[in-house]
């Protein structure tokens, strides 16, 4: 018998058509901290942010439409809504045959991210239409950390700025 895959839950994927003033509603409500810039990803053709509860290890992921042809523009027409779950897994190779015998269909092949500082992500939906993104840990301690503000002090960032990144585990 295989080890069983390791999976832990990332962060949730919430669909919005702007992201500041949702991020600015989910630190008022709910207490959430903003922890990482709003980041421009061409490849996913989103903005997105990371959001965070004090003392939790999930995020929550607010992404936005980076035009109106962006692959969320209909989501987000459609009044957005929970886009995904994202899952860290110690390896996409050993996980990708489990979840894909189990009636998930791979939807994107594995990639560099750079909300993850070139962690590699995949995605994947499930029967009913779910969403689902896979990060990958660099080792067994690694926690998938994003882009943090911290690690970008002009708070956004660029593909091409991603090889000047420092890399957190």
């Amino acid at each position: 018998m295989s080890d069983p895959i390791r999976l832990s839950l990332h962060h949730v994927g919430y669909a919005v058509p702007e992201i500041p003033p949702v991020a600015q509603q989910y630190v008022d409500r709910y207490g959430y901290r903003i922890v990482s810039p709003i980041i421009h990803d061409p490849a996913q053709t989103a903005k997105i942010q990371f959001l965070q509860l004090p003392g939790d290890s999930a995020y929550l992921e607010l992404v936005a439409p980076d035009s109106p042809t962006s692959k969320l523009a209909n989501a987000v027409r459609r009044g957005g809504k929970l886009h995904h779950l994202c899952y860290a897994v110690d390896c996409l190779e050993d996980t990708l045959p489990h979840l894909e015998a189990n009636g998930m269909v791979l939807i994107s092949q594995p990639t560099p991210a750079l909300a993850f500082q070139g962690r590699r992500i995949c995605w994947l939906m499930d029967e009913a239409s779910l969403l689902v993104e896979l990060v990958e840990r660099r080792d067994l301690t690694d926690l998938c950390k994003p882009l943090l503000i911290s690690d970008n002090k002009e708070n956004s960032v660029s593909l091409k700025d991603l090889d000047d990144q420092p890399h957190l585990d």
